[in-house]
């Protein structure tokens, strides 16, 4: 059974990694999934959870695309719920890459639906996701950089710049405030 990798086969796969910066635009994903009833509550509305783990889907499948090597969850910024998903409606899920440090990298994802047959399109959810870079140990590895090409894609990767910054301070005060900085 060809298709069946080893761990030690999955590793090898990551082993020599490109680290030449990479457009954004290499990392653009696309999920589109048709809500059915296992995605759903009795009261017929798309669980929060499925939305959650589609747009954690898509982020890591951008993460990949961009670092080329395997990478993990680190943190899912705010997500806010605007409007509500339904049994039938088509959900999409996009994700990009918006900036690229030593190991992590910060990914936008935005999930729109169409409710189907009237053809409404809804934005009902955002989130920024950050990932790390993996090596074969599982420690943290070094990511290739972006490269931001358009003004949106600049405006972007600066944003994603002031977000990583507030993430830090967070952490820093978080530490200072637990005895023992735990």
């Amino acid at each position: 059974m060809d298709f069946i990798r080893t761990r030690e086969d999955r590793n090898n796969l990551y082993g020599n990694v490109d680290l030449t910066p990479r457009p954004t635009s290499e990392s653009e994903t696309l999920l589109a999934v048709s809500m059915e009833i296992e995605h759903a509550n009795n009261s017929g509305y798309v669980h929060g959870g499925t939305i959650m783990r589609l747009v954690d889907t898509a982020a890591g499948i951008a993460a990949v695309k961009h670092a080329r090597r395997r990478v993990v969850t680190a943190t899912m910024d705010e997500m806010s719920f605007l409007a509500p998903v339904y049994i039938g409606d088509l959900l999409t899920v996009r994700a990009r890459v918006n900036d690229a440090h030593h190991s992590s990298m910060e990914i936008s994802v935005r999930v729109d639906v169409e409710r189907i047959p009237s053809g409404e399109k809804l934005h009902v959810a955002s989130a920024h996701l950050v990932y790390v870079g993996l090596d074969r140990d599982g420690r943290p590895a070094e990511v290739a950089k972006v490269i931001a090409e358009t003004e949106e894609e600049r405006r972007r990767q600066a944003e994603a710049r002031v977000r990583r910054e507030q993430r830090l301070l967070r952490k820093r005060a978080l530490a200072e405030a637990l005895p023992n900085g735990q």
